[in-house]
């Protein structure tokens, strides 16, 4: 088992472990309503930012909450989603996060900003904390792109941030941090590690970015 599967929570045999499952065998996901149950078990994924640049810098002595949404149906649930050449939209069968997408975000992004080490204060919105200022991440995109049907794709992750002290909430800055990653191979476990890589490198923009507007 190489490093990837064991970051997976294990819920299937191991020939639904790795492979992708071709267009046909896919459920359809234009509206997260219609993904119905499953007879089958689904492979688990965590999420776990890695390879953004270094956050190291000035730490400050405000607090943050940070809040997380998407207007896509697609992204608000925990199907790891695709798009295929023609457009169409789609998630891996049998594959899923380990929870909603939104709520994933949320925490990781939390996570990153503790890890800087630089700020005073973080949590996530709705915890009951008081905080100086709030952070909306909103979701706008978060799917792995073929060009090519069955060839290997490209992961597209764009989170839209908007910075406002709790206190009247006036936005005072807003940043579009996007970022793709191309896939080592076509297959789940390779275009989850490329979300890690590209969710990474948006987390760090968006710590650096935060943390200098508020100051």
């Amino acid at each position: 088992m190489n490093t990837i599967d064991r970051r997976a929570v294990l819920t299937g045999t191991t020939d639904r472990r790795t492979v992708l499952l071709g267009a046909g065998a896919l459920m359809l996901a234009g509206c997260s309503d219609l993904i119905g149950p499953s007879n089958t078990t689904q492979q688990l994924y965590v999420l776990h930012p890695t390879g953004g640049a270094a956050v190291a810098g000035p730490k400050v002595d405000f607090s943050l909450a940070v809040s997380t949404s998407t207007s896509s149906q697609h992204l608000a649930s925990a199907r790891i989603a695709l798009v295929q050449p023609n457009g169409a939209l789609d998630v891996y069968a049998d594959s899923a996060w380990t929870d909603r997408l939104p709520t994933l975000v949320q925490n990781s992004l939390v996570e990153a900003f503790e890890n800087s080490g630089r700020i005073a204060a973080v949590s996530g919105d709705g915890e009951g904390f008081h905080a100086d200022y709030f952070l909306e991440a909103e979701i706008r995109d978060f799917e792995a792109h073929y060009d090519v049907a069955d060839g290997i794709p490209t992961v597209w992750v764009r989170i839209a941030a908007k910075l406002a002290p709790t206190k009247g909430r006036e936005i005072i800055a807003n940043l579009n941090s996007v970022h793709q990653v191309r896939a080592t191979a076509n297959a789940v476990p390779a275009v989850v590690q490329a979300f890690d890589q590209a969710v990474g490198q948006v987390f760090s923009e968006i710590v650096n970015w935060a943390l200098a507007a508020a100051a």
